[in-house]
């Protein structure tokens, strides 16, 4: 039924074409680079970044070099050994270090082991607030004080107003998981939405809403007083996904966390018209958190969307009559 319907297949990539991950056209030669024990041009990459204070890439290259690094960091080994202070190495031997604290048993006393590389990454360049969502993130691991966690707030959105990376540390902290509540990411993320046009801060309820629909899945019970806010959270990275071409990876994993929303709240035609717009770009979050197997289970995620628009459009609109319609199309 679905692979015979034109209108429902129409814009999604093969199943065999889609990409975790996949790296932009600047990250793929770093990577490339690494993989074969070169460091410049990872250095090169993270060096444009911080020339031109674009800390929204440089935090996301940050984060994939990092993922790289924790299997094979010959690389990186030899960056250091050529250039101690490069601010751009220490970020990145900053942020391996914390990633391999947090996967101690000994998590908390590993992280503040390696506070001081914070420190230095910090220092190198007081401009950038990468060092301090890497901080955002690390006194979240030694259990530091709602005081101690606004010092170090203070600081990051002093640097960049609306850095996403900042702001989504700021969420993780606030989490029903860690030190807050689910009305408490909701109160912080709904007002820090309210930024730029277009800004990627906007997809912070999403953030929040897929926390607690997480969570009442694990509990075995189903939202109710926060429903509305779902579904503005929703609504709002409706508008924001609207803003960025089709196909776009810089979106996408927001594109990515909102179909799994729309797909957890029944609205089955908006998640398959997400999935249109991600194309090729399937990311590890949010599938990772429900599934060993992101990719597959983002596949299935698509084709299940694809299933329940299919089941609710009538016969003569699968034939190409109409528009596929589901509860909230």
């Amino acid at each position: 039924m679905i692979r015979h319907s034109p209108p429902l297949s129409a814009g999604l990539s093969a199943d065999d074409a889609v990409l975790l991950d996949a790296p932009d056209e600047r990250l793929s030669p770093a990577l490339v680079a690494a993989a074969l024990g070169e460091y410049e041009p990872a250095a090169e990459l993270l060096a444009a970044t911080r020339d031109s204070a674009d800390w929204e890439n440089r935090d996301r290259y940050l984060g994939r070099l990092v993922a790289f690094a924790r299997g094979r960091d010959g690389w990186l080994v030899d960056w250091l050994a050529a250039a101690p202070r490069d601010p751009d190495a220490l970020l990145v031997k900053a942020e391996l270090s914390v990633r391999r604290a947090w996967e101690s048993p000994a998590r908390a006393e590993r992280l503040r082991e390696v506070g001081p590389l914070i420190t230095a990454a910090a220092d190198a360049d007081p401009r950038d607030p990468v060092p301090w969502r890497l901080a955002l993130d690390h006194a979240r691991g030694t259990h530091a004080t709602h005081t101690a966690f606004e010092s170090l707030w203070e600081q990051a959105v002093r640097r960049s107003a609306h850095h996403y990376g900042c702001h989504v540390a700021a969420l993780r902290y606030l989490s029903a998981a860690w030190y807050g509540s689910h009305r408490e990411c909701f109160d912080f993320a709904e007002q820090a939405a309210d930024a730029l046009p277009d800004s990627l801060v906007q997809a912070l309820p999403v953030r929040a809403a897929f926390d607690l629909l997480l969570d009442n899945q694990a509990a075995g019970r189903t939202t109710s007083v926060l429903e509305e806010r779902i579904d503005a959270a929703a609504d709002l990275a409706i508008k924001l996904s609207v803003a960025y071409r089709p196909g776009d990876p810089w979106p996408a994993e927001v594109r990515n966390l909102l179909a799994y929303v729309l797909l957890a709240r029944g609205r089955w035609a908006e998640a398959l018209h997400q999935f249109n717009l991600i194309g090729l770009h399937a990311t590890s979050f949010p599938w990772s958190s429900v599934s060993e197997d992101a990719l597959g289970r983002f596949l299935d995620a698509r084709d299940g969307a694809r299933l329940q628009v299919a089941s609710l459009t009538p016969l003569r609109d699968r034939a190409g009559h109409g528009r596929p319609r589901g509860h909230y199309a």
